[in-house]
């Protein structure tokens, strides 16, 4: 179990997806560029088998922002993407309507 100290420490913001590439030696990740709002991070996701690129492109999504890159099968992970996963679909957790790229999820 973990203290509430410790949740604080996660930064979650919003980010505006640019681009959707399928990762060059993965199967089930894409490559995703995000728009952190005056900044732009690339982020592994495994989530091919449940989102068409077109469905995710503009889409406002929620990530974990203070995680420590990390290679994944050859492509630096700046980052993670929250989902929710139902044991059959996952959903990407996002924003509905407008949201300014890079604010903080509280």
């Amino acid at each position: 179990m973990i203290e509430f100290a410790d949740f604080e420490k996660v930064e979650l913001k919003t980010a505006r997806v640019k681009t959707v590439d399928i990762h060059p030696n993965a199967d089930r990740l894409y490559v995703i560029r995000l728009d952190l709002g005056g900044e732009e991070r690339t982020v592994c996701a495994g989530i091919r088998a449940f989102y068409a690129p077109e469905q995710l492109l503009g889409k406002t999504v929620i990530v974990c922002a203070n995680l420590a890159p990390r290679m994944l099968r050859g492509v630096e992970s700046q980052g993670m993407i929250l989902a929710v996963h139902d044991g059959e679909k996952v959903k990407v957790l996002g924003v509905d309507g407008e949201a300014t790229p890079g604010l903080r999820v509280t």
